[in-house]
């Protein structure tokens, strides 16, 4: 009995930490039906979802101490084996200061060894479809809902491409001196005129140096894992670039990683790369269409779970500068 409540008392400690991620169970002792489990894990920020069939919608967890600690511990091998892959890299770029092109190259290979690692590290199931459109050089785009997708687009983006980050990145410790070295591009978003300027300049390194280009088009991460209003930067960017977009859709990781929680979650995650989209053609007195086209390309192809509540790219990029 005493073994018994040492247990539950544990369990609910380790629920706080996490910030409530321990499942409702019922008062009688031992873990819920693994049906109750599902149907509890099959919510985002309180909201049942709709019935589904996919895989990452439905899969055995159980949120005790134990899977907890070790979730923490894995988290934090992660900090530790990024920040020696990081030091290494900077080290490397420091030595290639004067040839920026193999400095971009090596940043694309830190991306590619460090975010392979830590999906490696955290041991989520990963799918990979569509990858013979994974080496097309263009702008490549991404929902953005969980930190996991920061490590697969480190991981899976094509060498030769370059992010695109607000300017105050820098004073990120180590990391954000790495993307700078690295001669990934940033963007001043102080004011209008600033941003379209920074997007012209983004737009005429790409054509000159023979880049591709990643980009998240939300403009930030997604709290409950449902897409968000494209903002209207990558369309600008492929209007004068001319380079085809190239869609990345991310499948469970706003289930595997929830923002505030330090509690990964074993959930199957699927990355599907959809044919590019031809935009030599594209004409500026368009750009609301071509939002809303890509958008509801993003909508065709996410589970419900991950469906805007409405259809909203038209009405809201009209609204949105940038």
């Amino acid at each position: 009995m005493k073994i018994h409540l040492y247990y539950n008392l544990m369990e609910r400690l380790f629920g706080y930490l996490v910030k409530g991620n321990i499942p409702h169970q019922s008062e009688s002792s031992g873990p819920a039906p693994t049906s109750e489990r599902k149907r509890t894990f099959n919510r985002v920020n309180g909201v049942q979802l709709r019935g589904e069939s996919r895989d990452s919608e439905a899969f055995d967890d159980y949120d005790g101490w134990v899977t907890v600690a070790v979730s923490v511990l894995r988290i934090v091998v992660c900090f530790l084996s990024m920040m020696v892959t990081t030091f290494i890299w900077a080290v490397i770029m420091v030595l290639l200061l004067p040839w920026p092109y193999e400095r971009i190259k090596q940043g694309n290979l830190y991306g590619h060894v460090t975010g392979r690692m830590l999906m490696w590290i955290l041991g989520n199931p990963i799918k990979l479809e569509g990858m013979e459109f994974s080496n097309t050089r263009g702008i490549y785009i991404c929902n953005h809902a969980s930190p996991l997708d920061v490590f697969l687009v480190m991981w899976l983006i094509p060498t030769g491409t370059v992010g695109i980050a607000k300017k105050e990145i820098i004073w990120y410790p180590l990391f954000g001196q790495l993307y700078v070295l690295a001669n990934h591009l940033r963007i001043d978003r102080s004011n209008p005129a600033a941003a379209i300027k920074s997007i012209k300049e983004v737009s005429r390194v790409l054509v000159k140096k023979e880049l591709s280009l990643i980009i998240f088009p939300e403009g930030t991460r997604s709290k409950s894992g449902r897409l968000l209003p494209f903002k209207k930067g990558f369309i600008h960017i492929a209007l004068q670039s001319k380079l085809p977009i190239v869609p990345m859709v991310f499948t469970g990781t706003h289930l595997a990683w929830k923002k505030n929680s330090l509690r990964v979650r074993p959930a199957p995650l699927t990355v599907k790369f959809l044919p590019p989209i031809k935009t030599d053609d594209w004409v500026e007195d368009r750009v609301n269409e071509y939002v809303e086209m890509v958008h509801n390309i993003y909508i065709e192809n996410l589970p419900d779970s991950q469906k805007p509540l409405v259809s909203v790219g038209n009405e809201i990029a009209k609204k949105t500068n940038l």
